[in-house]
């Protein structure tokens, strides 16, 4: 008798899994289910900050997704349907803003540090270049003189060590 309890328990527990909340909306054509799922992947989660509400699992996700679904019910394109999203959520609900002159900076700053560090690696191969390239910084006659001196003295000091015969005690 417990066996039976215990297995009648279970599978009531069981029963709330099977019934999990998966989403399942009926389309008129499957355009339409292609705009919902376009809808669902542009707009972002007002809970979950960096996913879109289509793989959201919150509530407040899948309330915006039966409000996507009813408002193409109602025949309403998809710039009415995200502009509706944005006066309720902000722009914060949209993964590819808008250009504004508010979000020019988001938009075009990464195009700006590339040229700008492109910038940089030409001026700096350039610099290279005309430093490899530019006047020999060679001796003056005099300079030149005192260095072929210098290295004569050293090659003669170093032919007189070597020819010192070896002391008797090192070998």
């Amino acid at each position: 008798m417990k066996r039976w309890l215990a297995a009648a328990a279970l599978g009531l527990s069981l029963v709330g899994v099977a019934q999990a909340a998966i989403d399942t909306y009926e389309f008129a054509n499957d355009a339409e289910r292609e705009r919902f799922r376009q809808l669902t992947l542009e707009l972002r989660c007002p809970k979950c900050q960096n996913q879109d509400i289509a793989d959201s699992n919150a509530p407040i996700a899948a309330d915006l997704r039966k409000e996507i679904y009813r408002m193409l019910g109602e025949g309403k394109s998809n710039e009415q349907i995200v502009d509706f999203m944005v006066d309720r959520y902000g722009e914060f609900v949209r993964y590819k803003p808008a250009v504004t002159a508010r979000t020019l900076v988001l938009w075009y700053s990464p195009a700006a540090a590339l040229g700008t560090g492109f910038l940089v690696m030409v001026v700096i191969a350039l610099r290279r270049r005309k430093a490899v390239a530019g006047p020999d910084a060679g001796l003056s006659g005099d300079e030149q003189a005192r260095l072929d001196a210098l290295l004569k003295a050293d090659q003669s000091s170093t032919e007189q060590f070597n020819s010192v015969p070896a002391d008797k005690n090192s070998q």
